[in-house]
């Protein structure tokens, strides 16, 4: 018996009745050898962890557009927390961990540079819009590997799909994430707006922090704890309706006063019509897009307006300020 079996079979003794079983998996459009080492979605999480798009992450937005400081999330560090809080709830619930932690990790992969400002401004030039959560499954499916894409399981592609509100997760590993994504993204993007100056603890309405707790910390342990205790032994996750309403609440006031404030938000028609012009650009000279954008192109059929969305939505925002100041700005004016 191999260890991959061995874990399997552990598995199969160990884990919840609701848990998604790592030899019952859907499998793979593609069919493979298995590994004699790795079941299948330990197997996934390590070609995420593996793959160029991951590691691109850690140049992109979270909230805020190039913050001056080290210490602000960035679209890696949001998908490291969001993998830790998943991971944390799925041990606890005996489900399957390798399988939260794979679609936890794979879940913002064809997120734009320029946070959630990218992602509007592509949805508005792109003629079938533009969806993240559909693009990541894009990048793993096909963009990654030179076209090849990683050939994940059913489960985790599933999962990485339904991450936002749109669409019930197959197992319940992927109703963790798409829990746990909200957790991360409210408490971290708090932290953040404290540390930018533009929210104090106080400011956070009192009814919330009565609930919920008065840091961090405090508001993490206490939905952490709520979400477990909530869904054990049952086949859902769900949250109390308590904890569930303030953190639909606290969510509403970041929107408010965070995700809509000037201060957090001023550069972002910037960074949209940064985008803008970038695409512009490469509509007209679709020859400049790197030779393997344009391998896949004729390879596989797609639409130029497709294939340029690809290159832009994989742009890091260094990247893309890069670019856009190769392109529109003159040498001598560059400083």
């Amino acid at each position: 018996m191999t260890i991959r079996e061995q874990l399997e079979q552990r598995e199969l003794q160990y884990l919840s009745p609701y848990a998604t079983k790592s030899s019952e998996s859907k499998g793979r459009k593609r069919e493979e050898v298995e590994c004699d080492l790795r079941p299948v979605f330990q197997r996934d999480r390590d070609r995420i962890l593996h793959s160029k798009s991951f590691r691109r992450l850690k140049q992109k937005t979270q909230v805020f557009l190039l913050p001056w400081g080290d210490h602000y999330r960035t679209r890696l560090t949001h998908t490291l927390e969001v993998s830790q809080n998943a991971r944390t709830i799925a041990k606890a619930l005996r489900l399957n961990e390798d399988l939260a932690e794979a679609i936890s990790l794979g879940h913002d992969l064809g997120h734009t540079p320029f946070g959630h400002a990218g992602e509007r401004a592509l949805n508005e030039i792109c003629p079938n819009g533009f969806r993240h959560n559909e693009q990541s499954v894009r990048v793993v499916e096909y963009l990654e590997k030179d076209g090849q894409g990683l050939n994940l399981t059913r489960e985790v592609l599933d999962g990485i799909l339904t991450h936002q509100t749109a669409g019930e997760p197959m197992t319940l590993e992927g109703q963790i994430v798409r829990l746990s994504d909200k957790i991360a993204y409210v408490n971290h993007d708090i932290d953040d707006a404290i540390r930018g100056g533009i929210l104090s603890e106080a400011d956070i309405p009192p009814k919330f922090r009565k609930i919920l707790g008065n840091s961090t910390k405090e508001r993490l342990n206490r939905i952490t704890h709520d979400v477990i205790i909530n869904s054990m032994d049952k086949p859902f996750i769900q949250m109390s309706e308590e904890v569930d309403e303030a953190m639909q609440g606290l969510r509403k006031f970041m929107f408010d006063n965070v995700y809509r404030n000037p201060v957090a938000k001023g550069e972002e028609n910037k960074a949209v019509e940064m985008m803008k012009k970038l695409y512009g650009h490469y509509m007209e000279h679709i020859e400049m897009l790197p030779e393997e954008y344009l391998r896949l192109m004729k390879a596989n059929g797609d639409t130029k307006e497709q294939v340029i969305c690809d290159y832009i939505a994989g742009m890091t925002d260094n990247y893309a300020v890069k670019m856009f100041q190769k392109i529109f700005i003159p040498e001598s004016w560059k400083i």
